[in-house]
Order: C-alpha cells, then sequence, then structure tokens
C-alpha cells in the first residue's frame, strides 16, 4: 500500500489554513442556508419525537429483534427528514424566523431564486 505524505495534499474545506476551521463565512448570511437549517431541526425534532414515542411503547412485540429495531430507527429517521420536508409542524420555520430577526445582514434568496425588490 502507498502512503501519500499529508503535506502533498491539497488544503480544502474545513482543513484550511486555520488550525482545522473554515474561514469562509459567505454562508452564515445566506437566508436559504438558514431555512435548510430550519428544515434540518425539524427533522432532528421530529425524529426525538418518534424516538420517544417508540420507547413508550405498551408492550413488546412478537418479532422484536436488534436488527428488527435498527430497521424501525432508520425508518424513523428517513420518516423525519420527510415529514419535516413535505408536512412541517412549524417549528423549525419559528426558529428560522427568529434567528432571521437576529442577523441584519441576511440576504433575502427566497425558494425560486427570484430576488425579492
Amino acid at each position: 500500500m502507498t502512503r501519500i505524505p499529508a503535506s502533498s495534499l491539497p488544503v480544502t474545506g474545513l482543513a484550511g489554513a486555520a488550525g482545522g476551521v473554515s474561514t469562509d463565512t459567505s454562508r452564515l448570511t445566506s437566508r436559504e442556508n438558514l431555512d435548510k437549517a430550519g428544515e434540518r431541526f425539524e427533522a432532528i425534532f421530529t425524529g426525538m419525537m418518534l424516538k420517544s414515542m417508540r420507547q413508550a411503547k405498551l408492550g413488546d412485540s412478537l418479532f422484536d429483534s436488534k436488527a428488527g429495531q435498527q430497521f424501525r430507527d432508520m425508518f424513523d429517521t428517513r420518516l423525519a427528514e420527510s415529514m419535516a420536508t413535505s408536512a412541517p409542524m412549524g417549528i423549525g420555520r419559528a426558529v428560522t424566523e427568529f434567528l432571521a430577526r437576529s442577523q441584519e445582514n441576511l440576504a433575502e434568496t427566497p425558494a425560486d431564486g427570484n430576488a425579492k425588490p
């Protein structure tokens, strides 16, 4: 196996010159990025809610196993992501709007790509 010295690899992304921290802050002022963060927060919150509901089961299943639980957890994760995009509860939008009010220099970029006048 051939090893490539780390000094010959290009420095990109998070492995930038600032000790592993990216210095690109342009994404912080993007409305699109803030909306995606709100959607992701909604998915995480919904996933935690589903997990909590699963833990409060009333009885054990006849065919309950570790593999079945693992697949159920993966299904719940995908279900939470789908719910956050197609039928959100609104908590992600509330967080997004709260954070948007605290950022004066937020670049308005609506979902359809057209800038507001």
